[in-house]
């Protein structure tokens, strides 16, 4: 099976987590797509939904979606989106898709957060996949030197630029045993917007697709 498969299934089985006549949030990348077209397809009537990214919002408005406003809805029931890493207590990396922002103000602004991805994001140690920082532009530079003193590898992701305005630096070479602790050192470093470290606000549950369907860990 291959990892698009598996990704599908995990988008399908968020569904049962939707409640009709309800607002729900909705994050970025090729899972969060396949979970959007399935909501589609299977009609659920929800009041409209809050999305992390330009690219999310087209692609819900495209299947005639309401994409509302955050500042007007309040908390929300439930946030489904993806992640490129996961750890067996459902603390997460994000951001491969530079909409970590958004995505942390729209997971803490709800209730139940359910992260879809395929069996390969669950890793023992966070850090394999490069860790994305979104930063103030003048403080680029800056931002990765302090970085280096935390022991990583910072690289700018040239040619991105955020929905926000900002650009993305990937720090490589970091094996995260404290999530908690790392998430709160670089939001604390001057220029930082914030890091893709979803650790203080983590997942309440993690829908894997797997070869052998849909496995769920809360």
């Amino acid at each position: 099976m291959n990892a698009d498969r598996k990704k599908q299934l995990a988008a399908e089985a968020a569904l049962t987590y939707v409640q009709e006549d309800t607002i729900i949030g909705i994050g970025t990348g090729s899972t969060v797509n396949l979970f959007i077209d399935a909501l589609a397809a299977r009609k659920l009537r929800i009041r409209g939904a809050v999305s992390s990214s330009e690219a999310s919002t087209a692609r819900l408005k495209s299947h005639h979606i309401d994409v509302l406003d955050l500042n007007a809805t309040g908390d929300l029931d439930l946030y489904v989106d993806g992640a490129d890493e996961s750890d067996s207590n459902l603390r997460l990396i994000k951001g491969g898709g530079a909409a970590l922002t958004r995505e942390k103000i729209v997971a803490a602004a709800s209730r139940q957060f359910v992260c879809i991805a395929d069996e390969s994001k669950l890793v023992g140690v966070l850090g394999r996949f490069p860790l994305p920082v979104e930063v103030i532009p003048m403080a680029r530079s800056y931002v990765a030197r302090q970085l280096v003193l935390l022991g990583g590898h910072p690289e700018w992701r040239e040619r991105v630029t955020t929905d926000n305005g900002n650009h993305i630096i990937d720090v490589h070479n970091l094996h995260i045993t404290d999530p908690v602790g790392v998430e709160t050192a670089i939001n604390q470093i001057t220029g930082v917007v914030t890091v893709g470290l979803f650790a203080r606000r983590k997942a309440d549950v993690l829908i894997l697709g797997t070869e052998s369907g849909a496995k769920i860990l809360k």
